[in-house]
């Protein structure tokens, strides 16, 4: 079951192999969180079951407490307190004395944000400001370097979310992740597969400079359409060197209208810092060469359903739905809200960046370009 479930076969698949229903394997997922306890092993020293059967021959024969320890070479003392616990109202049962063992074995180490509350507090209000376990399991490394007690790994962080018995986070804390699911299930890809049309006059990535392809040079963007309900949109864009992020609000869906406020965004920066954008095959962009000649900005496209050749928009795209879900009205949204999200994104430290934030990397290229 588990390692179907970590292959990402969904829960009725799981079920029929069984000849279950998929609520009871659902309800032995979520126990854990969906995540596969760890395998428990028996220490050396304890008793085994042969040795506890060795045991109970030796009562029912009546041979003593020494003699038996003799015969096992164990102290007296392991064979005494073995017999007074695990004695049941039959006497002494080798199979039941051996599950009574092993149940009382059961030790869940305390969780390390249980122990550390000061350490649970500061983790819940980075989680409320949409930072990613992993984000803030790096961040606490750079901001307190040498404190192990604020240090915790965000495999932690995820097992506190997911498996609620341990007590250490809050199960709302979960409404604030990147995927809101209630258990740890496998990564799904998806991507987009729709014709977005065509567009005439198109300079294709594959002809982008490598200083482009690399991220040696800023200044290099990415954009795309971050689409919401009645046909509501906001414009994205990334600076692929830093992962800075810029939100554009539109009016309209129209193409004229995209391309006029993205030519009203560029202006905003020098050209030093937006020297190239890098955009899908949709149709919104069918005026980009208008863009180009009132900028002087080159528009690259990727190549027809390819969304991953725009890898930094997609993954911001992505990380923009905490803020945005799904299904919500986008035109209600104002410039100065827009920016607001934008900087709380770039105020988040990313791992590509190595924990530093977009904001500092951004801050960093316009001093050098300055």
């Amino acid at each position: 079951m588990w390692a179907r479930w970590r292959a990402g076969e969904s829960l009725e698949h799981i079920a029929q192999l069984f000849n279950r229903n998929h609520s009871s394997v659902e309800g032995i997922l979520a126990q854990t969180g969906g995540i596969q306890p760890a395998p428990r092993q028996r220490s050396r020293l304890a008793l085994t079951l042969a040795e506890r059967e060795e045991i109970s021959r030796g009562l029912v024969a009546g041979d003593s407490i020494q003699s038996i320890a003799r015969q096992l070479s164990r102290s007296p003392s392991t064979i005494c307190r073995e017999i007074k616990r695990n004695r049941g109202a039959k006497g002494y049962r080798a199979s039941h004395a051996d599950q009574l063992a092993w149940e009382r074995a059961q030790r869940p180490k305390v969780c390390k944000l249980v122990r550390h509350r000061a350490l649970a507090h500061i983790v819940a209000g980075k989680l409320q400001l949409q930072w990613s376990p992993q984000q803030i399991a790096r961040w606490l490394k750079r901001a307190w370097p040498r404190d192990e007690d604020h240090h915790v790994s965000h495999e932690t962080i995820y097992r506190s979310l997911f498996i609620q018995v341990r007590g250490a986070l809050k199960k709302e804390l979960l409404g604030h992740l990147r995927r809101t699911r209630a258990m740890r299930c496998s990564r799904h890809h998806t991507q987009k597969t729709d014709d977005h049309g065509r567009i005439r006059d198109t300079i294709s990535i594959s002809e982008r400079p490598a200083t482009v392809e690399d991220r040696a040079v800023p200044g290099h963007w990415e954009g795309d359409l971050l689409c919401g309900s009645s046909g509501s949109q906001i414009a994205t864009l990334v600076e692929r060197q830093t992962r800075y992020v810029m939100l554009v609000k539109l009016t309209s869906k129209d193409g004229e209208t995209v391309v006029n406020a993205l030519i009203k965004r560029a202006s905003k920066l020098p050209h030093e810092l937006y020297r190239s954008l890098t955009w899908d095959r949709g149709t919104e962009m069918a005026g980009h060469k208008r863009f180009t000649i009132a900028t002087d900005i080159a528009v690259y496209f990727c190549d027809p359903k390819h969304p991953w050749q725009r890898g930094s928009n997609e993954n911001t795209n992505g990380l923009l739905r905490q803020y945005f879900p799904k299904g919500i009205d986008l035109w209600v949204y104002s410039q100065a809200k827009l920016n607001a999200v934008a900087r709380r994104l770039n105020e988040r430290p990313r791992k590509t960046l190595n924990y530093e934030t977009p904001a500092e990397r951004f801050q960093q290229t316009i001093a050098s370009t300055g």
